[in-house]
């Protein structure tokens, strides 16, 4: 589509640093690579733990568990680049502009990160896209924008003011899976006039690989195809006509 909804596009892999990792090394390794993007912030994990006692209020402990990894941002400031211990992400905000450009540059970080933390086995993969499609103030049926579209109870015709459905999908003969969750999002005071239908389709892996095996362009091109196929499987002519 030439002006598409997305209003966030994700790649993420989960894969375990072989080795130290450790804020100075990682943030001196990654800024001479990363041109284009500057250093954002440093994030930690963190566990909470609240214990009760009969005779004693409720007790709060918080213990650092050490670095969970580092965000950069590039110049325009809609595309995040996160090396974490446990990964690597890369999300892309609007506007979206191809797949040719957003999974290319995906590509080129998760050699980075690769070259960085030098993984053995990838555990999973992930692609995420989050679609807004804006509805007029007098939408009132949903069913002209959404397939299937969700029904009121029998003998209960009242207009919807919300709604969230969420479908998890197998993939026979391939290691993939998809989430598709559905809902409506409120008129946003700031920067969204109309309420608008939201398509949060994940595509991801059911299995690990090892590195050398992994064909990660060949798995995000069948991964797209799948987000595309329950996409355009999930919203009516009617509904695309804004993007034409």
């Amino acid at each position: 589509m030439p002006r598409a909804p997305i209003v966030e596009a994700v790649i993420d892999i989960r894969s375990h640093a072989a080795g130290t990792f450790e804020e100075a090394a990682v943030r001196q390794f990654l800024e001479p690579r990363l041109d284009g993007y500057e250093y954002l912030d440093t994030q930690r994990a963190v566990q909470h733990e609240l214990t009760f006692e009969v005779t004693k209020p409720p007790r709060q402990m918080f213990k650092d568990l050490g670095l969970k990894g580092l965000r950069f941002r590039s110049a325009d400031q809609k595309s995040i680049a996160q090396f974490n211990r446990d990964g690597f992400i890369h999300s892309r905000l609007e506007p979206y502009s191809d797949w040719t450009s957003f999974s290319g540059e995906g590509l080129r970080l998760w050699e980075i990160f690769k070259e960085l933390v030098q993984p053995v086995e990838i555990n999973r993969i992930g692609l995420r896209f989050i679609s807004r499609i804006e509805l007029p103030l007098s939408v009132a049926r949903l069913e002209d924008y959404i397939k299937p579209a969700p029904e009121t109870p029998r003998d209960l015709e009242l207009p919807f003011v919300g709604f969230m459905h969420h479908d998890t999908l197998a993939v026979p003969g391939y290691p993939y899976a998809i989430n598709l969750i559905r809902t409506i999002q409120p008129p946003q005071a700031e920067t969204r006039a109309n309420s608008g239908l939201i398509l949060d389709i994940d595509v991801f892996t059911t299995q690990g690989f090892e590195i050398e095996e992994t064909g990660l362009a060949r798995i995000l091109e069948e991964m797209r195809w799948l987000k595309n196929k329950a996409f355009f499987g999930s919203v009516t002519e009617k509904a695309l006509e804004a993007f034409q």
